[in-house]
């Protein structure tokens, strides 16, 4: 037994995670039902306690890849929630993580595993406990930092068209955006690449195609498409 902090009071630490899934141009959150007390049957994120021999973030990690199937997803984290009568079954003080997947890479036999749907944004059902206060404010922090931060080709194939773009920034914002303006912006942006190829699936008339080009962003002073 550890010598020292004998006496304090130990509390239960969980990492819950937002999955925002992009399909259709329109932003989903991965959610499922719950499988045991308390809460049986709600609506909720996925989570999992924190192991004696995790960090948070290898904890949030493991959460990820056992309900998603993807390595090396992107994450940040989005803030802890501890309101002491938060989960009436123990105290627990929850760490939330947000991640971003394009719903086609997710492995959708996960899906029937573990009792998991992709809900659209606006279609959302009620969640567990303070489940739709994180997701709240992950998409709050996304909304801020999308015209800033390169987050929106965490959802799109190597090589996108514009209009393909704009969808995403979209779906994000929960808002229309400016055709016309919006390109003006993007064609000020050195680390968004045109390149030669042509799309001809998604295009009739076929559209440039363009790329992130992560060594120019590193490099170039940061870009608001505010």
């Amino acid at each position: 037994m550890n010598k020292f902090y004998q006496g304090a009071e130990k509390l239960l630490v969980s990492v819950d995670c937002i999955i925002f899934g992009f399909q259709d141009n329109k932003l989903k959150l991965l959610i499922g039902k719950r499988k045991g007390e308390p809460g049986v049957g709600e609506w909720s994120l996925y989570g999992g306690f924190v192991r004696a021999d995790e960090n948070l973030k290898d904890a949030a990690n493991r959460v990820l890849y056992e309900c998603t199937g993807i390595d090396n997803i992107y994450m940040q984290q989005v803030g802890a929630f501890g309101k002491i009568d938060r989960d009436p079954g123990d105290r627990v003080i929850s760490v939330a993580y947000c991640a971003l997947i394009n719903v086609g890479d997710y492995d959708a036999s996960l899906m029937d595993r573990y009792g998991l749907m992709w809900a659209e944004l606006d279609r959302l059902p009620p969640l567990y406990g303070d489940h739709i206060e994180m997701v709240q404010k992950a998409l709050n922090q996304l909304r801020e930092q999308i015209s800033v931060k390169p987050l929106s080709f965490k959802l799109l194939p190597d090589l996108f068209t514009l209009t393909q773009l704009q969808h995403v920034h979209e779906a994000v914002l929960g808002e229309d955006i400016d055709k016309r303006n919006f390109r003006k912006r993007i064609k000020q942006i050195d680390y968004i690449e045109k390149t030669e190829l042509i799309d001809k699936l998604t295009s009739k008339r076929g559209a440039a195609l363009y790329r992130f080009n992560l060594k120019a962003y590193r490099e170039a002073p940061k870009f608001n498409l505010k």
